[in-house]
């Protein structure tokens, strides 16, 4: 089985070498630009219910969106990481078995839904669902924005390579049909709401992972384009607000899914949340990892404080001032929080600074932060502290 994995040993090595590329690659096309941007900034922003869309094929066709569904081949997923089961890629026949255990624990999809997602078996009518909470949005936001010569096209979603090109090609079209050759056209993926991904009419009759990901159905593409093509020809005629636009739905607050099982920690006998498990060595030099272990409490329980919390913070301390600052927090590159559950509602948290080579010497400890819920108790906030450390630039430790 071939499964990608990136360039690096582990996820966090494969990030900043593929980050560091794009980097570079930006840096070196910016030093050879040879076009200014000037003009002005105009922007259309529209709601549109991604369900019903009425798409004019040609001059005497039109056809529609679906009802959002997910297709037997999303579950089985990529090469990136396969599903499980015998669900495979490419298919375009349901299997009787798995759509009654849809139907039987999910929803039937409708007969609508079944004929305009063709030839995409059902797998997950996620449209037609909306207990405890809708599974897939339909009011969607399309978004355009134009600094003088360069169009920024804010894409709802994943779209293939070839769905990219045509919609590019499009819309630099409708540029030069209202008057306007020359325009830059950049696409920029997963913007707004997230709609899985989008492929061409083609790609989607083959159903693979992206086609059965294309939730709309076969003519999604087609409709963000008419859409987008709107979007442009009244910018450049100054129309923008004769566009329909929809009201903007309510926004899901996670915060408030009462649909999840409550979180109940305990601690181990004479312990108390955030007590030290292990503990830091005595001294690290730059490059080394230095690290704590303490008993946790399940994250879950801090989602109300996540706009303002961080679950971990590296401090130095300050000689003049007599103080601790921190140094860092749960947001760098070079900290990590990893949370283990363990049996009977205890887990661990373990707190990781990965010292960069530039960090000046000096005394650090390492903090961590949560809430636990215990049975019949309301949530509580904590925090557990290392021991003290130094930090050494020296190529030998003396103890």
């Amino acid at each position: 089985m071939c499964m990608a994995s990136g360039p690096g040993r582990n996820m966090f090595e494969s990030t900043k070498i593929i980050g560091r590329k794009i980097y570079l690659r930006v840096k070196e096309l910016s030093s050879a630009a040879f076009e200014k941007i000037t003009g002005p900034l105009i922007s259309v922003h529209q709601w549109v219910n991604m369900s019903n869309v009425i798409v004019q094929l040609n001059s005497t066709h039109s056809a529609k969106t679906c009802k959002a569904a997910l297709g037997y081949s999303f579950a089985a997923v990529t090469m990136d990481g396969p599903g499980m089961f015998n669900f495979t890629q490419g298919a375009i026949h349901g299997d009787p078995f798995w759509d009654a255990v849809r139907d039987g624990l999910l929803a039937e999809p409708s007969h609508e839904s079944v004929e305009c997602q063709k030839p995409k078996p059902i797998l997950i009518p996620t449209g037609e669902m909306s207990k405890p909470y809708p599974w897939h949005p339909e009011m969607i936001d399309i978004q355009t924005i134009t600094i003088g010569s360069l169009a920024i096209v804010a894409l709802p979603g994943e779209f293939t390579t070839m769905a990219g090109r045509r919609t590019r090609e499009a819309l630099k079209n409708e540029f030069e049909a209202q008057g306007k050759p020359g325009m830059h056209v950049i696409l920029a993926g997963l913007c707004n709401v997230y709609t899985h991904y989008i492929t061409t009419f083609e790609e989607y009759q083959i159903q693979r992972y992206e086609g059965a990901s294309t939730i709309f159905g076969p003519h999604t593409l087609s409709a963000y384009i008419q859409l987008f093509r709107e979007q442009v020809k009244a910018m450049v005629q100054d129309t923008v607000q004769d566009l329909p636009n929809l009201p903007e739905p309510d926004i899901l607050n996670i915060i408030n899914a009462t649909f999840l099982f409550p979180v109940m920690d305990s601690k181990p006998l004479g312990r108390k949340y955030g007590d030290v498990l292990q503990d830091v060595k005595p001294i690290y030099r730059v490059g080394e990892v230095a690290s704590a272990q303490f008993v946790g409490a399940n994250p879950r329980n801090s989602v109300e404080n996540m706009t303002r919390f961080t679950f971990l913070t590296v401090e130095k301390y300050d000689n003049t001032l007599a103080d601790w600052l921190i140094h860092c927090n749960d947001a760098s590159w070079d900290t990590r929080f990893i949370w283990t559950k363990g049996n009977w509602g205890h887990s661990t948290a373990v707190v990781e600074w990965h010292i960069p080579n530039n960090t000046e010497p000096g005394t650090y400890r390492l903090q961590y932060f949560g809430h636990h819920k215990e049975f019949l108790h309301s949530i509580r906030a904590f925090n557990g502290k290392s021991s003290e450390f130094e930090v050494s630039d020296s190529e030998f430790l003396k103890f």
